[in-house]
């Protein structure tokens, strides 16, 4: 009997073991689980990825993206005709879907016509063009892709704001606006910065706006094209020596604030605001009276993430302040960091100028009139977002060009 138990007790461990083998045989030849592939989007970016400015603000808002989500981008940059002579966007977008992208950013109005030519051929890859209007059902150019969205920073109050601190800080009470070409964006927030800085000089220094002298000089595009645009730091040095003590930048790069600390380390109190880039002080912090600059990231990542999970839609986004905290990078696609250079007094009225914004403040209202003496909003009136948004000229009190010569 003893014997019996023996073998039945051996036969039991024996196919113990060999069921226990077998697991781990199975376990060996199945595949580990596949990992996620990460969703690979495209960035065309018209100036340097690390200009400082407009293009730098996209690229960060593409590592953002790639930060936030595990997805994974491509970008190239200088894409303009100065660059990349006889190379258009789209055929660069071209290339960036040959190598995975599903996804391509227009990150310049000056790409819209690529951006919408490349939608119309590629309806199964995703297009979002900054700044253009191609998706808005209310706009004059709508097209209804369903394929295209259009993103952009609500930038009329960053340039409120912008304008508000140059009021404060001008003892001359000449403000000049260095401006990139000339279209409807670049006339409303040219206007904006206007309208902040009338405002301030007025509400919070007490100053007659007939006394406020605010002059636009355009260079041609974006950015300095030798040969091409007028040279910005000339523009910027032609400004600080007949009298005007505050340049606003408008262009993609920082020569307005480059040319100011010149300036100022020859001893003359001059001021810049540079644009687009939230760390832009940083290249000459003593002359920075802050910067007004896009937050893409929260936006892109919202895009995006749709796109990769299939809820993709058509959209137009004009994008503005998270007025709980217009610096806060998750949430708010426009911000105003102050300067070094501001002084308190100055500082003060900046963040009761933001209060009242934040508050319902709305200084497109009229009356205004355009630079004809056309009138552009009765008294009352608020302006639509169109009419903001295509702004046919400066306003009336401005100086410069408010259309481009023939």
């Amino acid at each position: 009997m003893k014997r019996f138990w023996w073998t039945l007790l051996a036969v039991l461990i024996v196919a113990a073991m060999a069921l226990s083998a077998c697991g781990k045989t199975q376990e060996a030849t199945q595949a580990p689980p596949e990992q996620k592939k990460p969703f690979v989007f495209g960035l065309l970016l018209v100036g340097p990825y690390n200009d400082h400015g407009w293009s730098q603000a996209h690229y960060e808002a593409g590592q953002y993206v790639e930060q936030k989500l595990g997805a994974k981008m491509l970008y190239v940059d200088k894409v303009n005709p100065a660059d990349r002579p006889g190379t258009t966007p789209d055929q660069l977008a071209e290339d960036l879907v040959s190598k995975g992208a599903k996804l391509i950013i227009f990150n310049s109005d000056d790409m819209k016509d690529a951006a919408l030519t490349f939608a119309q051929k590629h309806p199964d890859i995703y297009v979002i063009h900054a700044s253009g209007d191609n998706a808005w059902k209310e706009g004059k150019n709508y097209k209804g892709l369903p394929n295209l969205a259009n993103v952009m920073g609500k930038m009329i109050y960053g340039k409120m704001i912008a304008g508000c601190a140059a009021a404060m800080m001008t003892e001359t009470g000449q403000i000049g606006y260095l401006g990139p070409l000339i279209n409807d964006e670049t006339r409303r927030l040219a206007s904006s910065a206007y309208l902040g800085a009338k405002y301030c000089w007025q509400h919070y220094r007490n100053k007659d706006p007939k006394d406020l002298k605010f002059k636009v000089t355009w260079i041609g595009f974006w950015f300095n094209i030798p040969g091409v645009t007028s040279d910005p730091t000339q523009v910027a040095d032609d400004f600080f020596n007949s009298g005007y003590d505050v340049v606003l930048s408008g262009i993609d790069t920082t020569e307005a604030l480059v040319e100011a600390k010149k300036f100022h380390d020859q001893g003359k109190k001059v001021y810049a605001v540079p644009y687009d880039y939230a760390d832009a002080c940083e290249e000459a912090p003593d002359v920075c009276l802050g910067v007004p600059y896009f937050n893409w990231g929260p936006s892109y990542l919202k895009l995006i993430q749709a796109a990769e999970n299939g809820k993709w839609q058509s959209t137009f986004m004009w994008v503005g302040p998270d007025w709980k905290d217009i610096n806060n990078p998750d949430t708010s696609a426009v911000g105003f960091k102050e300067g070094d250079a501001l002084n308190d007094e100055a500082s003060d009225a900046v963040t009761n100028f933001i209060d009242e914004l934040a508050n319902g403040l709305n200084l497109w209202t009229g009356p205004l009139k355009l630079q004809d003496g056309t009138v552009y909003l009765k008294d009352g009136e608020k302006a639509t977002d169109q009419q903001i948004w295509y702004l046919p000229q400066l306003l009336e009190g401005m100086e410069g060009q408010s259309v481009p010569q023939q």
